[in-house]
């Protein structure tokens, strides 16, 4: 039987801003990875500029990043195991948070011109 889509019921907030969480982990200076756990500590949350901002080469519209700066969704994702923090200043994404299949990379991240 195939996997279930998005099995924790995420809603599309909360899917979307996993998967801003899990593009902002594959930066090295954004993130720092522990080996023995696994996890991700993120040291940087980019910040829009205009209409929109910046993940290494990707470009994400401002409007598809509300849920970084939503108290609501941080402890959503935190009791479903998908991360760990400290709202607003510090955030480390699970072995799960950071496996789990949002689907939503080809709709939120566009390739950079600038």
């Amino acid at each position: 039987m195939p996997p279930k889509n998005n099995p924790l019921k995420l809603n599309p907030l909360q899917l979307r801003t996993l998967a801003l969480l899990q593009e902002i982990a594959r930066h090295p200076e954004l993130a720092s990875h522990d080996a023995g756990s696994g996890e991700a500590l993120l040291t940087q949350i980019p910040h829009p500029h205009g209409d929109h901002f910046h993940i290494g080469g990707q470009v994400i519209a401002a409007r598809d990043a509300s849920g970084l700066q939503n108290q609501a969704v941080w402890v959503a994702l935190e009791r479903k195991g998908l991360v760990r923090g400290q709202f607003p200043y510090a955030l480390t994404l699970t072995k799960v948070g950071l496996a789990y299949d949002t689907r939503l990379a080809g709709q939120i991240f566009h390739g950079s011109d600038h």
